[in-house]
């Protein structure tokens, strides 16, 4: 199989945001890639190992909630990788995503569904913390590019 006739040209000439925005997104895409891999290939998805769940009641269901979810974690995070390197055009929209998505998974595991239960997994706090840096990546995704002249 070609990859060149998979990929449309790269739109990298176009982006005028700051590169750092670009990179943040990149590494978004591992924040993504990651923990889909975990959740995807732990034996049990990283939820009694690493998100301390109680795995005696329910355990194939949870399991496969996990497994699901990084099953979507992972091509997520590929598309972001693929923006940040190659079609940095949409970095801004991506960060968007970034923001909406990590948005709603902090106001669930804070204020939501599983807030009444006290127990916050490691992504309760780092998904704050990425969607506060987010929106500073993105603001500066929005802002032109000063051109250094000699």
């Amino acid at each position: 199989m070609r990859l060149a006739g998979l990929l449309a040209p790269s739109t990298n000439a176009a982006y005028g945001g700051a590169m750092v925005s670009a990179w943040f997104l990149g590494l978004s895409a591992l924040g993504s890639l990651v923990p889909g891999l975990i959740h995807y290939g732990l034996p049990d998805g990283g939820a009694g190992t690493i998100a301390g769940i109680d795995l005696s009641t329910r355990r194939e269901t949870i399991v496969a909630v996990f497994a699901w979810y990084g099953a979507l974690q992972i091509p997520h995070g590929l598309a972001q990788l693929a923006v940040a390197l190659r079609y940095r055009s949409l970095v801004p929209l991506f960060l968007v995503l970034v923001i909406l998505e990590r948005g709603l998974v902090a106001l669930d595991g804070w204020f939501g569904r599983g807030a009444g239960d006290h127990h916050h997994p490691p992504e309760h706090y780092t998904t704050v913390a990425q969607a506060a840096f987010a929106v500073v990546f993105l603001l500066l995704s929005l802002r032109p590019r000063k051109v250094v002249t000699p």
